[in-house]
């Protein structure tokens, strides 16, 4: 007896309309020649999910499908379960997989996490009962940050998704130039020498993300699209509950042997810790819009937090580690590419570097946050796989020109500059020699609140990208030409902004 269950067009359509008479097949054929047009199928003809129905359901119960559901065929449980099998891009990868990723590296998290936890009592406890005449001037400052900071981080991720335009990528980019240089120029009118050495870097920060808008202007058109796609995630408040602790860690720390070596420590522990809370909403988000894209769901943001914060955790706390210091010497390599010239020298590191980064890169990148949500892949094999469509789609320099990551940088540069603004002149009117240590503990906590907001529209981005590349010819990009046209921009040579190339370029010497 065959299994029957619903089917229709590959591409999608509405449900079954009133009135329409419905053809019912029932086959049970399931000789070699009929397995051989199956294999087929799988191959050329990719389908929506189907569902099975019982025999003996109406018609009217039938046709209570979904609306991105096709209109109702039936066909062998045998074809249906094949057919949705096929549609899975990567060999062997499950949606609804179970297995913790990078297991040692959530381990080792975890027992960070639970040593920096017993650290940040133990310096609250100090810094309420040991040293409560520093409390005085150093805990509205730097808590008044801290909550100016979780105020800009809603503000910038606010405006981010409900005005997803080429306006807001501007208002970023400018406002992180003009943050900085208003920060960089307080500092100086302190004149002190920690203040003006502090100042002098922001004003060059200024003046180099000045240059970097120029340079990037006709790329913020296409930044500005990819935003608008449908998803909504559950903003979260973990963070902002952990620094604010931290802050006061900080603050007894001063009291304890070796304060600089013991704040060191804190810092780099804040950066670890923001980073995983970054890629777990990072994470949240990828989940959300890959199953949309990929099988058409509208799922539940708390149960892709739940899958985030403990299945996948693994893998966003080994690539918290390695994806900032790889995207750094990333940055490099491309600074010494555009400055190589004629110089042998230069030419050689840039050479040395591209070629490092060409390898690097491949084996540890941020798209991997999407199959880690998506597949529950191992971080490693994460990042190949997606760098790996990205290959076979040719979409490789269409990546390496997105601005979406900077964008999201500069939000952080410019929170962090206006929380300096906030503590260094609260500082400066009554305990002026710690303006500048609260001024840089400022724009640490500024920077970090906001970038772990901005990891929603990040991760929209991301997964735009790779489901792209997974299936071009998806129903959800039919009617969206942003990255087609993009990609025809660049292979005929019709983009006005020049790349920077991830392969180096041939040298000719000069005769």
């Amino acid at each position: 007896m065959g299994a029957t269950a619903e089917d229709g067009r590959p591409d999608g359509g509405g449900p079954t309309e009133m009135g329409e008479e419905e053809v019912v097949v029932v086959a049970v054929d399931s000789s070699p020649l009929t397995k051989a047009r199956v294999s087929k199928l799988q191959v050329s003809h990719p389908v929506s999910s189907l569902q099975v129905a019982p025999q003996g359901l109406p018609a009217q119960a039938r046709s209570m499908a979904p609306s991105f559901q096709p209109t109702p065929n039936l066909v062998p449980l045998s074809l249906s379960i094949s057919l949705f099998l096929a549609m899975t891009p990567t060999s062997g990868a499950s949606l609804n997989s179970r297995r913790y990723t990078n297991r040692i590296s959530l381990f080792l998290f975890l027992l960070h996490l639970l040593a920096a936890g017993a650290a940040i009592s133990f310096f609250i406890f100090k810094a309420v009962m040991g040293i409560r005449h520093v409390l005085s001037f150093w805990l509205p400052p730097v808590e008044g940050a801290a909550v100016l900071s979780i105020l800009l981080a809603f503000a910038w991720q606010k405006a981010v998704r409900a005005y997803p335009t080429l306006l807001t990528v501007r208002l970023i980019v400018w406002s992180s130039a003009a943050a900085t240089l208003a920060a960089g120029i307080l500092l100086l009118c302190f004149s002190m020498p920690t203040t003006d050495g502090a100042g002098l870097v922001l004003i060059i920060f200024s003046v180099g993300v000045g240059l970097y808008a120029c340079w990037v202007t006709r790329r913020m058109p296409f930044a500005a699209l990819p935003h608008a796609q449908p998803a909504v995630v559950r903003d979260d408040a973990r963070g902002a509950v952990w620094i604010t602790l931290w802050c006061f860690a900080v603050i007894g720390a001063l009291n304890f042997y070796y304060p600089p070596l013991t704040i060191l420590a804190l810092i780099l522990s804040l950066m670890w810790t923001a980073e995983v809370m970054r890629n777990v909403a990072n994470l949240t988000m990828s989940r959300a819009v890959a199953l949309y894209y990929l099988r058409g769901m509208q799922s539940d943001v708390s149960y892709c937090f739940q899958r985030a914060a403990t299945v996948n955790l693994g893998g966003a706390c080994l690539g918290s580690l390695f994806v900032p210091a790889i995207e750094f010497c990333r940055i490099i390599a491309r600074a010494l590419n555009l400055l190589e010239g004629e110089d042998e020298f230069l030419f050689s590191c840039a050479h040395c570097c591209l070629h490092v980064m060409e390898a690097v890169f491949r084996y540890g990148n941020s798209w991997a946050y999407v199959h880690i949500a998506a597949y529950g892949s191992g971080f490693v094999e994460a990042s190949q796989s997606t760098w790996g469509l990205f290959e076979r789609s040719r979409m490789e320099a269409l990546v390496d020109a997105d601005i979406t990551s900077a964008i999201c940088f500069l939000t952080g540069v410019a929170s962090g500059s206006l929380c300096v603004i906030f503590a260094a002149s609260w500082t400066y009117s009554g305990h002026r020699h710690y303006t500048a240590t609260v001024s840089l503990l400022a724009f640490f906590v500024g920077y970090l609140m906001t970038r772990i907001g901005m990891a929603l529209p990040q991760a929209c981005v991301g997964c735009y990208y790779v489901c792209y590349a997974e299936n071009p010819t998806s129903r959800f990009f039919l009617n969206d030409s942003t990255i087609a046209d993009r990609l025809d921009q660049i292979r005929n040579g019709r983009e006005a902004t020049g790349f920077t190339p991830r392969l180096p370029r041939r040298y000719t010497p000069s005769v």
